[in-house]
């Protein structure tokens, strides 16, 4: 099989290797992946971004998301906007109006808000949070507590667990967030947010990803925060969300009304994959 072309790129330090597959299909395996993302022997990625033809016509594309440990996965936000950004970069989407791109959780759109200090902005459409992901029984209420831990669950179309700490920099992020992965309430695993808050407009956050562990920055992670803190009250839109690679602005009108999540996106560099055998 001919070597391939790949874009490594970044939104906030949540790093990407962006394949266009348009013209040759994306069959690899899971052990493929997760060798390409090693930092030492690959690579090195928290996501594998894949670009495809549109499978109808209410969409300009096709997004799947592949974690670095080979698993799909239903949504990223800080990859949907270095996606955004490959369509730019690659002009193969102009921007005079929102991209429509399909993703496993269903669809989202993207504006190009220009660049600030030098960077291409882009935001997200993200769709409501859907605080009942799980059965009534399980989340009859916004909170569950979880062994000593009280954790805020909602869906940005994948699943997150939102806890508050008094200070971000201390909290166990890598022994609770590596814990809640073995939950029965997460059959299919959880991102863990461990959310600070400023005041009612600012928080810092961070973010064990499932099947990376923690990140320089997590775009559903934000959003799912932000949602958590307003649901709470304890919050107003807009939100700037602080991570460890940079913030985000979320902002939020309440129930049934679409989260916007607006934030950066950087190329890093392009290169050649080898050839497969």
């Amino acid at each position: 099989m001919q070597a391939r072309a790949f874009c490594k790129m970044h939104g906030l330090g949540n790093d990407f290797v962006v394949l266009d597959c348009r013209r040759q299909a994306f069959d690899w395996t899971s052990a493929e992946i997760l060798s390409l993302a090693d930092r030492y022997r690959g690579i090195g990625f928290d996501q594998l971004l894949i670009i495809e033809n549109p499978r109808h016509p209410q969409v300009d594309f096709t997004y799947r998301i592949f974690n670095a440990d080979g698993q799909e996965v239903e949504h990223c936000g800080n990859g949907a906007r270095c996606f955004a950004k490959y369509l730019r970069d690659k002009q193969l989407f102009d921007f005079s109006r929102p991209v429509r791109v399909a993703v496993k959780r269903g669809i989202i759109e993207i504006r190009h808000m220009g660049q600030i200090e030098g960077k291409d902005e882009f935001c997200v459409d993200m769709g409501a949070p859907d605080f009942t992901p799980f059965t009534a029984a399980q989340n009859s209420e916004l909170y569950q507590a979880i062994g000593e831990q009280t954790f805020g669950i909602v869906s940005m179309g994948n699943p997150h667990a939102v806890c508050e700490v008094g200070d971000s920099a201390t909290a166990e992020v890598a022994a609770i967030g590596s814990a809640l992965q073995k939950h029965p309430l997460f059959p299919e695993q959880v991102n863990v947010g461990f959310m600070q808050i400023i005041d009612e407009h600012h928080i810092k956050l961070r973010v064990f990803e499932r099947g990376v562990g923690e990140t320089q920055a997590c775009g559903t992670g934000a959003c799912a925060a932000a949602a958590v803190g307003i649901a709470r009250g304890v919050l107003r839109s807009p939100v700037r969300v602080e991570l460890k690679g940079g913030s985000l602005r979320i902002d939020w009108e309440g129930k049934n009304h679409a989260l916007l999540m607006s934030g950066a996106a950087e190329s890093v560099f392009e290169g050649q994959l080898p050839a497969r055998a």
